[in-house]
């Protein structure tokens, strides 16, 4: 009989119609697939039974999460050569990658129960978020989601993150550092909103405090940042505290629908809106926009996807939402522009960053292999084993235009249709 390898390697070529890219190295030793080639390794064959019991990107993940799959050697090869076979989405049409050739399914399972062995399933690893009830995006299923993200341990995200703190989308110039690049994000992010000495600033989703800290140490602006994390509010009131900025920053732990102590000069909603929901988000613009004063600016920084034909058929990336950000959501760039401007803000200027994002979340896998063990210390294996992939993947996705992220600035005019903005607002962009 054939060794593991050779007959994973000619089962996934059956299903797929195609030369499998990458090689494979089982758990017997075996080895087979293209010299040279990415090597995804098959260290148990509970990875089959979770693939026979859960087909596609849930099976998958759990097997990866649990050890039971890896990568030697590049991750990056390992999931370009894989993407376009199993769950990427091909740029620029909208379609799913190939699709598994239905008449060899039942050929294949039963394959994969003989490769796999006895049943039941493994239980899923103890990192997956488990089944939520009632409506997506009420405030107890938001703490909930934002504390599954959030509150890994404030020194888990320092040893990602690096000293800026900041989990969002850097702006990068010709061989800048990370640190550098954050610290250019906050600041384009403060000369859109043109803060200066007296302004009060609204963080939506304040994170651990970086940019209200920015806004004060550097512009001057009377800051109120509001996150749902109560690890990230006292890592941020630290920091507040350290750098002499208490009478200048409050830092809640409350949700943005419950703020009422508007008027505010200027709101940042940086990698925030992804929470919000699609039901939910003209509720949030109208929020945002009652908060401001006329006149006011919002600067929306929010990760986008590309539009389906049919935007019916949108689903939630199922890792992401088990793993990572559940109940997240990405919409389009024209359906969040649209919700604004209907809640009365008009758009004044939309910057794209793709690129950027791609490079800052390189830099953020770099750190986390580079602490590898640390990292797995401070929370688990499975844990370190989601942000490897669930980074190093968004950083593909960014790379082929799968995903892409956008600051939108948008203002509250005045009753007579006044916005306040310079004749030529494109300054902040050099």
């Amino acid at each position: 009989m054939a060794d593991a390898a050779s007959r994973l390697t000619a089962l996934a070529e059956d299903l797929l119609g195609v030369p499998l890219p990458v090689r494979i190295r089982a758990w017997d030793g075996s080895e087979a697939g293209p010299p040279g080639a990415p090597v995804l390794v098959v260290r148990h064959r509970r990875a089959l039974r979770r693939l026979l019991w859960k087909p596609g990107e849930i099976g998958l993940a759990r097997a990866w999460v649990a050890g039971e799959l890896d990568a030697d050697g590049d991750l990056y090869g390992l999931l370009e050569r894989i993407a376009g076979l199993l769950w990427e989405r091909e740029a620029g049409d909208g379609r799913r990658g190939r699709p598994l050739r239905d008449p060899g399914l039942r050929a294949a399972a039963r394959e994969l129960l003989r490769l796999g062995g006895a049943l039941p399933p493994p239980p899923p690893p103890a990192e997956e978020m488990r089944r939520r009830t009632g409506a997506s995006h009420t405030r107890r299923r938001d703490r909930q989601a934002v504390s599954h993200h959030y509150d890994l341990g404030n020194d888990f995200y320092e040893l990602v993150l690096g000293p800026s703190m900041v989990y969002s989308c850097a702006y990068f110039t010709e061989g800048a550092t990370l640190e550098r690049a954050q610290t250019d994000k906050l600041d384009l992010v403060a000369r859109k909103l043109a803060l200066k000495e007296g302004d009060r600033l609204l963080d939506v989703g304040c994170g651990w405090g970086s940019m209200a800290l920015h806004a004060a140490r550097a512009h001057g602006a009377t800051v109120v940042g509001v996150t749902l994390s109560a690890e990230q509010a006292a890592y941020a009131r630290k920091r507040v505290a350290e750098e002499g900025l208490a009478d200048r920053i409050e830092i809640r732990v409350q949700d943005y629908r419950d703020v009422r102590d508007g008027p505010y000069d200027a709101i940042s909603s940086i990698g925030m809106a992804e929470h919000v929901g699609a039901d939910r988000y003209q509720e949030y613009a109208d929020d945002l926009y009652a908060l401001l004063r006329p006149g006011g600016r919002l600067l929306n920084h929010q990760i986008a996807r590309r539009p389906e034909r049919d935007e019916s058929a949108y689903r939630i990336d199922p890792f992401i939402d088990a793993y990572v950000f559940p109940d997240g959501e990405l919409a389009p760039l024209g359906r969040t522009t649209a919700a604004l401007e209907r809640a009365g803000l008009e758009v004044r200027d939309v910057q794209a960053l793709r690129e950027h994002y791609a490079l800052t979340l390189r830099h953020w896998v770099a750190a986390l292999e580079a602490n590898w063990a640390e990292a797995v210390r401070l929370t688990s294996p499975g844990r370190a084993r989601v942000w490897r992939l669930y980074m190093a993947a968004s950083a593909l996705s960014f790379e082929r235009g799968g995903i892409g992220v956008n600051q939108i600035l948008a203002v509250r005019p005045d009753a007579g249709g006044r916005s306040g903005l310079p004749l030529r607002t494109r300054s902040w962009s050099g």
